[in-house]
């Protein structure tokens, strides 16, 4: 099987997005080419950096961001590209042309998080793991030949 392309987009490519092609890269390198980007790209959260670092010893403290649409003037092509944003961000995104499916995935923003440094990093690793479980069912879907007909009906498709 060729490997398949997938974007994860988010708003700032700063956490959400980043967790999730580093996780992607981790646990299925073998199976899809894996980017992220963002609508308006910023500085790496550091509760992304730790959560990561802690619960999976990934390290993308010398990651960047990049903006989903110098991407998309670039002419790349993905099979998916996943919003990983609120629903009314994720309706920006582009259509790039030869994409099969994009997907949204709702996830709250690290950025956002309240509390005290150790409630927001144990609230960064819940989102990260979330963000993982959905992966997981993404992956186990698209290498099994049937994400055609089990597209989850939490998954919103565009």
């Amino acid at each position: 099987m060729a490997k398949k392309k997938v974007l994860f987009v988010c708003i700032k490519n700063s956490a959400r997005s980043q967790m999730a092609e580093a996780l992607m890269k981790k646990y299925y390198s073998d199976y899809f080419d894996v980017e992220s980007s963002g609508f308006e790209p910023g500085i790496i959260n550091k509760l992304a950096v730790e959560a990561l670092k802690i619960d999976e010893e990934i390290d993308i403290s010398s990651h960047s961001s990049q903006s989903v649409f110098e991407l998309f003037k670039k002419g790349k092509v993905y099979n998916y590209v996943i919003t990983v944003c609120d629903e009314a961000s994720a309706e920006k995104c582009p259509v790039f042309p030869g994409l099969n499916y994009r997907i949204h995935w709702s996830f709250k923003d690290p950025a956002s998080l309240e509390g005290t440094d150790e409630e927001k990093l144990a609230q960064t690793i819940a989102i990260k793991n979330d963000i993982k479980a959905k992966i997981d069912e993404f992956a186990n879907l698209v290498i099994s030949g049937k994400i055609r007909e089990n597209i989850p009906k939490n998954w919103k498709i565009f």
